[in-house]
């Protein structure tokens, strides 16, 4: 009988697991996270962070727990940070749809850390292990609430996403991107019914592959 895996979240994350990397020899450890696994429509986005050692940025947590609101300062101060080195980056709906949303999820994700100005030589990466990561690398699950460099790639991830569907919904009028962000909405879905699919569709994605179907099928 397997035992499930139980973990006791810290209040805040930390910076233990890259403490522990560089006390095993790595001298540039970064955190990964993504952002629109989900959704229905939009690319989705990674981002890779590398934090110095003894780093604080007061409110900083998996980008989940925070406000639309705080989430934008704590980018903003991320991005202005010179001791921070950050890549984000996006797999395209295309590479979605020909690849699937986990390996496209998986190469947004090594563009990310492949993208950093320094070369990392280690990389904490939310969730599940991802197979043959480019570089060394060990997976947390629940990454984003319990170590630093993956809170904040989260937070990079997140608003960087936000921001490009509104944009797509400035685009787009009509499906209200800026609201749900891709998301299947109730609101989201009849846009579909009631005025098609856009080219930033997941086409892959059931409920848009099934509104593409002629009527009587």
């Amino acid at each position: 009988m397997r035992t499930k895996q139980v973990f006791t979240l810290p209040d805040a994350p930390d910076m233990s697991a890259e403490a522990t990397a560089y006390a095993e020899g790595r001298t540039c450890v970064c955190g990964i996270d993504e952002a629109g696994r989900g959704p229905l429509a939009g690319p989705v986005v990674a981002a890779a962070v590398v934090l110095p050692m003894g780093y604080e940025l007061p409110g900083l947590n998996d980008s989940k727990k925070l406000t639309a609101k705080r989430r934008e300062a704590l980018f903003e101060e991320l991005m202005a940070d010179e001791r921070v080195l950050k890549c984000i980056s996006m797999a395209s709906v295309q590479e979605i749809d020909e690849l699937n949303i986990l390996r496209a999820t998986h190469l947004a994700m090594a563009r990310a850390a492949q993208g950093l100005p320094q070369a990392a030589d280690f990389c904490l990466i939310d969730g599940l292990a991802v197979p043959n990561f480019p570089l060394p690398s060990a997976n947390l699950v629940k990454g984003d609430a319990r170590c630093l460099s993956i809170a904040a790639a989260s937070v990079l991830a997140k608003v960087t996403r936000d921001r490009y569907m509104i944009q797509l919904g400035a685009e787009y009028p009509q499906y209200g991107f800026e609201r749900h962000a891709g998301y299947g909405t109730k609101a989201h879905l009849q846009a579909i019914r009631e005025y098609g699919i856009t080219p930033h569709h997941r086409r892959s994605f059931a409920p848009v592959a099934q509104m593409e179907l002629p009527l009587g099928l």
